[in-house]
């Protein structure tokens, strides 16, 4: 697929973003580099491939669950705040 402009408005538009009028062309090329990049791994074989697919034996390596002794930072931090109450920070209400 080719970026063009009419497909570079839309973007634009859908993602709330101006690009300058100077970096059009580069950021085109650009997006179109990416798609072509996408459609060259839509040629790979995939069919055979269960969706839980690992390369690593075994799956994913998870870390051990173990608990961290208290280092006191988190009350250092909350020391500083103007409000705070049972470890949390105390802030305006934005919502009514």
């Amino acid at each position: 697929m080719q970026i063009d402009n009419t497909v570079l408005e839309k973007l634009e538009k859908l993602s709330h973003l101006r690009i300058d009028t100077s970096k059009k062309e580069e950021v085109m090329g650009q997006l179109s580099e990416i798609l072509g990049y996408i459609e060259n791994l839509n040629e790979l074989d995939t069919e055979h491939l269960d969706a839980a697919f690992s390369t690593l034996q075994g799956g994913t390596p998870l870390r051990e669950d173990t608990p961290r002794e208290e280092n006191g930072i988190a009350k250092e931090i909350l020391s500083r705040a103007p409000q705070s109450k049972d470890d949390f920070f105390i802030v305006p209400a934005i919502i009514e």
